[in-house]
């Protein structure tokens, strides 16, 4: 079909412009290869670039992050085009070369990347799946800070030390994380010790109210008291709060208020706040032994 088309293409242009016939052929095959690359380039911008950012739109994907995939798509299309054209100009025998040193050099390419493509589907995955935002506050690692930027390859995490921790994507999906915030909302738990002569449920009612006259704590979930530990010098009465759309600069600020508030009360009713103490026993034998003479 195609040395066809080559052929009638040929003649039109040895009839047309006085091309001799053995110019005519080859041009005609490259006539045909040009048809052939433009055509596949401009359905491919025409459609298929279209319908994959649609599909990315329905999947809630950020500008950053189309920008890349984009470009992946883009050279795809370039490669299938360039294919075409060789195909159309009878030029098959190339295309199989190319072919052959693409997969070479994409292996090669691979092994030498190892980390770089791990990361880049750990950040689809994470584009895909979700599992947190930009602005949401996480934990991983013994780290912890705000989400900045998600990006394929990595994401960039803002420290409570205001410092930027640009992370791995691949650490973040093999790994625990945690998002202390759930439907906007931040449980804080802080263990208050107090001594064994003191009044449980004074204590316990002086947290809850103290928790209750906070305007930074809800309500709903309401404040819960339990006594959840037996140390060596004190009881340690665990307090439960609830903060609604809490910021790091909010978390630490109701925290260090509440505590304050309830050490306070404490110290009106009396209410002991131990340290640990240490006892210290034992004595000096003195051996007895020869007096030394004058």
């Amino acid at each position: 079909m195609i040395p066809a088309q080559a052929n009638f293409v040929g003649e039109f242009l040895n009839n047309s412009f006085g091309i001799p016939p053995a110019y005519a052929d080859p041009l005609g095959y490259a006539a045909l290869g040009l048809i052939a690359f433009v055509v596949v380039y401009i359905l491919g911008r025409a459609f298929v670039l279209p319908i994959a950012d649609r599909a990315m739109n329905r999947r809630g994907l950020d500008t950053h992050a189309k920008k890349p995939i984009n470009k992946v798509l883009f050279f795809i299309i370039i490669f299938v085009a360039v294919g075409a054209a060789f195909g159309a100009a009878g030029r098959g025998n190339i295309l199989t070369s190319l072919a052959t040193i693409a997969a070479a050099a994409t292996l090669a390419i691979g092994f030498a990347m190892q980390d770089v493509l791990k990361n880049f589907v750990a950040g689809v995955f994470i584009f895909v799946e979700k599992p947190f935002r930009i602005g949401d506050w996480i934990e991983f690692d013994d780290n912890s800070g705000v989400i900045e930027d998600i990006s394929l390859r990595v994401s960039r995490v803002r420290t409570f030390d205001n410092e930027l921790l640009t992370v791995p994507n691949s650490q973040l999906t093999d790994n625990v994380v945690k998002n202390p915030v759930d439907a906007n909302k931040l449980r804080l738990k802080f263990v208050f010790g107090i001594g064994y002569d003191d009044d449980v449920e004074t204590a316990t009612d002086i947290i809850i109210e103290e928790a209750e006259a906070h305007d930074g704590i809800m309500d709903d979930p309401e404040p819960s008291v339990r006594l959840t530990e037996l140390g060596d010098s004190s009881v340690g009465l665990q307090s439960r709060i609830w903060i609604s759309n809490p910021s790091r600069a909010d978390f630490v600020k109701v925290r260090g208020e509440y505590v304050t508030n309830v050490k306070q009360r404490f110290d009106e009713e009396g209410i002991d706040i131990p340290y640990p103490h240490r006892t210290l026993t034992g004595g000096i034998d003195v051996a007895d032994g020869p007096v030394a003479e004058e």
